[in-house]
This record gives C-alpha cells, sequence and structure tokens, in this order.
C-alpha cells in the first residue's frame, strides 16, 4: 500500500541543506494504521508529504499502491490527492463562508463529480463522524472537536484507501482529542482505510498498530502496540 525504499530527502544545498528524511525504508500494508513520532524537525511531516505527492525524494522511491510516486506527473500526482488519498491537518481548513456539509463536499466539487452523487456520499461522509445534525452550520458555530470531525469526513468523501493526519488533535483538548482518536480507530476497523498519523502524544500514538519513532529523519525504533494505548514491542535503532 506505502513503501518507503532507502528515501532521503534533503531541502536547500550546500551549508544550508538540511535532511529532512535520511535513507528510510519501510512498507505499510493495506489496512494498517501506523502512528509517526518524534521531535520537531524530524521529518515527520515531510514523510506525509512524499506520500502525498506534495514533493518529490532526493533519492529513493515512495510507492503508493505500488506506483512510485516521484514518476506520476503533475496530473497523475494531483488525481492522487483527489482521490486515493485523504488528508486530515492540525489546522481545519475550513472555509468559514461554507457549511459544514459545503465544506465536506468541496473535494468532489472540485474533481467535477456530479452532484448527484455528490448529493448522495456528503451526508453519508457526515453521518460516518457523527455531524449530520450539524451538517448546515458554518465552522464559526462549530467547536473545535467538532471542525475537526467536518475535516475528516471531507477526507472520507473522496473514498480514500489512504487518510494522512497531520496532529490532527494538535488544536484541541484532551477530551476532544480523545474524541477524535476513537473515531479515527474505528474508521480504520470499520472501513478497512490505510491511516498514517503524526502525534507528539505517546498516548495516542499507542492507540495506532504500530508506532515509527523519528530522528532526524531516520526512523529509530518501531514499536508495536495492542491499539489500546500501550506499546508491546519494541525493535531498535536503524541508520
Amino acid at each position: 500500500m506505502i513503501e518507503y525504499r532507502q528515501v532521503t530527502k534533503v531541502f536547500g544545498s550546500g551549508d544550508t541543506a538540511v535532511k529532512a528524511v535520511d535513507d528510510l525504508s519501510f512498507t505499510i500494508e493495506r489496512g494498517d494504521f501506523w502512528s509517526l513520532m518524534g521531535p520537531s524537525g524530524a521529518g515527520k511531516s515531510t514523510v506525509l508529504h512524499l506520500i502525498a505527492g506534495l514533493t518529490s525524494p532526493t533519492s529513493g522511491a515512495v510507492l503508493v499502491e505500488g506506483r512510485d510516486v516521484a514518476r506520476m506527473s503533475g496530473k497523475e500526482a494531483a488525481e492522487l490527492r483527489r482521490r486515493r488519498v485523504g488528508y486530515v491537518l492540525q489546522a481545519f481548513n475550513l472555509l468559514p463562508f461554507l457549511t459544514a456539509e459545503e465544506n465536506v463536499g468541496m473535494p468532489l466539487v472540485l474533481d467535477g463529480v456530479p452532484q448527484r452523487e455528490i448529493d448522495r456520499r456528503v451526508p453519508a461522509a457526515l453521518e460516518l463522524v457523527k455531524m449530520t445534525h450539524r451538517a448546515k452550520h458554518h465552522p464559526t458555530t462549530l467547536s473545535g472537536g467538532e471542525q475537526q470531525r467536518v475535516a475528516i469526513a471531507r477526507a472520507l468523501v473522496i473514498d480514500p484507501a489512504i487518510v494522512l493526519a497531520d496532529e490532527p488533535t494538535g488544536n484541541l483538548d484532551r477530551a476532544n482529542g480523545r474524541a477524535v482518536m476513537d473515531l479515527l480507530v474505528d474508521l480504520n476497523e470499520r472501513l478497512s482505510v490505510t491511516i498514517l498519523l503524526v502525534t507528539h502524544d505517546p498516548v495516542f500514538a499507542a492507540m495506532a498498530k504500530r508506532v515509527l519513532h523519528l530522528v532526524d529523519g531516520s526512523l529509530e525504533q518501531t514499536t508495536a502496540s495492542d491499539g489500546d494505548g500501550d506499546a508491546l514491542t519494541t525493535s531498535g535503532r536503524r541508520r
């Protein structure tokens, strides 16, 4: 589903060069739920950007569903993001002048999906995140947790194979953060959607099936989890 093959990503050149990802290799199978931890600047968001085709590796290959993302044309990479990869961010990025249902439907509108299909898929996505009752509300009238649920529905409405979640609980209090994590776990189990989560929170990270620990762009260790917030086994540093 997602495969990193000795991936290195360098930003800049010469004395100002920064190696955001350093010879990174791993494989995430279809339906897995992995989390990615590490200090600020460890390369976590870059790992997601490489999967989505928002940046290209300096060396190595990133494969999504067997296709090398770096070898895709600009149009193919855009189609990957519109149709196969859902993105959830720390900032909810909802358009304030649109209702919840209009925000959720926006990816389909931009992709030229017929209105009849939009009218079918948007309520279904809102139902998945238990936000049908707030469909007509604008983001400013929603709580932070509700806004993130709408953002998750927007990611799900394209029926993605993969959801990339970059600090989705970062702007939420503990209770709402836990509710969002419970939702992601439930969606992973019910829909078999592959999820890669970036988080600084070790408890939330351990709700995934496996935890990757990055330091300076390299995989320091991987931890298997029971999915309930408890680590089970750890493998050592890879350089």
